[in-house]
């Protein structure tokens, strides 16, 4: 009887993509890669969204009887951006393998170029026609370490994404492909790469629990525009609509604002609010008067350089000056005070701002309790983020606690939800939340807020706290301190653990002894070659 042969299950598109993409690096960085491959899938965007519109235009039915299909306010009216005949992407895929390309620059001049060229010169007429664009795209592709053959490869391997069934929804693809990527060019980053990238997980728990159906969403530290995808996609998957929301952000890295520009142009979101400046949200907030309905802000861990010197006698600081050797408690205080009455912050912090007591750290966090904004803390799991492996936490606060129709009366209380030992690994130093982890944290909240919620104190992963209870503990804030052991802990077999736990580092021993012995006998080969 023949053997039937095993079904392999096909890898998604973005990550068949990605290990293409990533196999025609050869010699560059990913912190430079990323720029060549993100600004090509941008490209592929906005042509096939012009190439559309254009097709309607040509055919001049209905409304568009008359109508001119090189005439940019013909697009500028339909919020699609106008490309020029040097950056249509069937141009550039056309002569993506040749090295004597004829083009026209913005100015007029006819010039010849390789591959590389020709795509700088179609960002360039991007910019001058799309005023929006100004200043956002990049202009890496004719630098020396990127090989001509290869980008003509890449060029070829973008092109090939939104072909048959998929084009119809290629934005959808588009979008998706690109928010994998950063993903990706975040992990090869590694340290770097958590500067600009959220990981997906956490974003969603945030959304999830937050909820921003309506209103004004703002990240005043938004690397790459993460919180204001997730926050539509989150509106669009609940039957909402998307033009409910608006969004704002700040960003002082100018590259990662172009990359977030480019993310949210790429998903059809006006990213007009998302500013940019040096001096960053301290120092100039460039959204001074903003009230938010909701906050979503993932800030630096303990950045100690942050200006507060400069800043002792500001307005934002109603719970007390925070020390000028840390921005934690700058952060917090500058999200509520961006806070509308009756709006809502999803933060990320450091897990030390749950218990420090330094530099008046302590003072501040009991005033915020005092204060009743202090809705839920969530203690995450370890190796979730990229640029550190400092344990975090999640801190949501509420400017009307007393409840308002849509939630109940919680001002007497604090919900702790202890989530360390959920997630999974991806690799060895890096973890992700489940979906199911996300649903269980996100519905735990709900159902504690919502006035006909069902919510249970579960030993060892939730509670909430009376406000009694935190002033015992004198305001530290660490879940763990509340929610106790799980039940199921006396089960616990010491022996059977230590066993275990010492067969494994005899193992991992063992296994460095191994690698130690292959390098030095390498080492030994090299010398006596």
């Amino acid at each position: 009887m023949a053997k039937q042969k095993k079904e392999v299950a096909e890898e998604p598109l973005e990550k068949q993509l990605w290990k293409t993409a990533d196999k025609l690096r050869k010699n560059i960085d990913a912190a430079e890669y990323k720029h060549v491959v993100l600004g090509l899938i941008f490209l592929k965007y906005i042509s096939d969204s012009f190439e559309e519109h254009y097709a309607r235009l040509l055919a001049g039915a209905g409304e568009y009887a008359g109508a001119d299909p090189e005439d940019k306010d013909e697009y500028k009216a339909e919020n699609v951006f106008f490309v020029p005949e040097f950056a249509r992407w069937q141009f550039l895929q056309n002569n993506a393998k040749g090295s004597q390309i004829v083009v026209r620059d913005p100015e007029g001049k006819e010039i010849i170029v390789a591959i590389g060229g020709a795509v700088d010169n179609a960002m360039d007429w991007l910019e001058k026609d799309n005023p929006p664009l100004k200043g956002v795209l990049p202009k890496v592709f004719a630098r020396q370490n990127l090989d001509p053959a290869s980008l003509g490869e890449l060029i070829d391997l973008v092109g090939n994404i939104a072909l048959g069934d998929a084009k119809a929804r290629s934005a959808d693809v588009l979008g998706r492909v690109f928010e994998y990527f950063l993903g990706e060019f975040a992990l090869a980053e590694g340290k770097q790469g958590g500067q600009f990238y959220t990981p997906r997980s956490v974003v969603e728990l945030l959304v999830e629990m937050l909820e921003p159906y309506q209103g004004r969403v703002f990240d005043p530290c938004c690397g790459s525009g993460g919180m204001f995808v997730h926050s539509e996609k989150f509106v669009t998957e609940h039957q909402g609509r998307v033009n409910d929301i608006s969004i704002y952000g700040q960003e002082s890295n100018q590259t990662t604002w172009r990359l977030a520009k480019m993310n949210l142009a790429i998903r059809g979101i006006d990213s007009s609010q998302v500013k940019w400046n040096t001096e960053g949200s301290f120092l100039n907030d460039a959204h001074r008067d903003l009230k938010a309905d909701y906050i979503i802000a993932n800030p630096p861990f303990n950045v100690s350089d942050w200006g507060g010197e400069l800043l002792r006698t500001d307005g934002r600081w109603q719970y007390g000056t925070p020390p000028t050797s840390n921005a934690n408690f700058g952060w917090m205080q500058h999200f509520l005070h961006h806070l509308a009455p009756t709006g809502q912050a999803a933060v990320v912090l450091a897990k030390g701002a749950l218990t420090s007591k330094s530099s008046g750290e302590g003072d501040i966090r009991k005033a915020l309790v005092e204060g009743g904004v202090i809705d839920c803390i969530v203690n995450l799991p370890a190796k979730l983020f990229l640029n550190t492996q400092i344990p975090a936490g999640l801190w949501f606060m509420n400017r009307s606690r007393q409840g308002d129709g849509r939630f109940r009366d919680r001002r007497d209380e604090i919900l702790f939800i202890d989530a360390r030992n959920l997630g999974f690994l991806v690799n060895r130093r890096t973890r992700e939340l489940s979906d199911d982890d996300i649903r269980r944290i996100a519905d735990t909240y709900h159902q504690w807020r919502n006035p006909s919620g069902s919510y249970a104190d579960v030993p060892g992963f939730c509670l909430a706290a009376p406000l009694a209870r935190v002033r015992e503990l004198d305001y530290v804030l660490t879940p763990g301190r509340y929610v106790g052991l799980p039940d199921d802990e006396d089960e616990f077999d010491f022996t059977e653990r230590f066993t275990s736990l010492r067969a494994e580092l005899e193992a991992q021993l063992g296994e460095e002894a191994a690698l130690n012995q292959l390098i030095a006998d390498n080492l030994a080969k090299i010398l006596t070659a």
